[in-house]
């Protein structure tokens, strides 16, 4: 399986949408564990790195450089 290309400020979907019902998320911080924002509700979640990469459907939009 190919390993799954993100960054910092890069808007992603995960797999299961959050409970406001928006299925986009901002990367916010990364290190051991991924901050990500929901764009619905303004809503940060830390998650360990390992499972945000399990939990991520596909990069929606790049952050640009």
């Amino acid at each position: 399986m190919a390993e799954k290309e993100f960054g910092l400020n890069d808007v992603v979907q995960m797999k299961k949408q959050h409970p406001c019902g928006e299925n986009r998320w901002k990367i916010v911080r990364m290190g051991m564990d991924v901050r990500i924002k929901c764009l619905g509700c303004d809503h940060s979640v830390m998650i360990p790195r390992k499972d945000f990469t399990k939990k991520l459907k596909k990069v929606l939009e790049k952050a640009e450089e």
